[in-house]
């Protein structure tokens, strides 16, 4: 199968939290590309035992963004209605969904481009102790690639579109 959707890692190497960025970053546009040009019914599409979509993943992803930078990180209240449910409710649009993890994106880079750099403490303590910005960087950096996996697993089964 040719890898369509293919594009290289980035090379950022500028500093620890360059690169970090940039490959947070790569693994946002990965998990866009895997939604893009599909119907609301292939996005919602349930094709494997739990519960998991592509676009349950994106609204996990979206609320992840806003609870680890936002509240985690930089303290902002916790929002009531965030569950990181991998089910959309009923009426929500793809549009809609897709559009909020954009927004959480760009909310998230305000965060971290104000950020003091990677030793600054969360606002939040995590396990009775705070972390640096390192750490949730890490966190959802690994979040954000393992749930792509998951996208780009669901996209093949969906139509065959492969690639990171």
């Amino acid at each position: 199968m040719i890898e369509s959707q293919r594009e290289p890692v980035p090379r950022n190497d500028g500093g620890e939290l360059d690169t970090a960025l940039a490959f947070l970053s790569f693994a946002r546009s990965c998990v866009l590309k895997k939604v893009d040009g599909l119907s609301d019914e292939q996005l919602s599409r349930r094709l494997v035992a739990s519960d998991t979509t592509l676009l349950g993943l994106v609204q996990h992803l979206a609320d992840g963004e806003r609870y680890w930078f936002g509240h985690t990180f930089a303290g902002d209240p916790a929002d009531p209605e965030l569950d990181f449910a991998m089910v959309v409710r009923p009426g929500r649009s793809s549009f809609e969904v897709i559009a909020d993890y954009r927004a959480a994106i760009v909310d998230s880079d305000a965060i971290l481009s104000a950020a003091a750099g990677p030793e600054a403490p969360t606002a939040e303590q995590i396990d009775g102790s705070p972390r640096t910005l390192r750490w949730v960087l890490a966190h959802m950096t690994s979040e954000t690639v393992r749930h792509a996996g998951h996208a780009d697993i669901l996209r093949e089964m969906i139509d065959g579109v492969t690639g990171r």
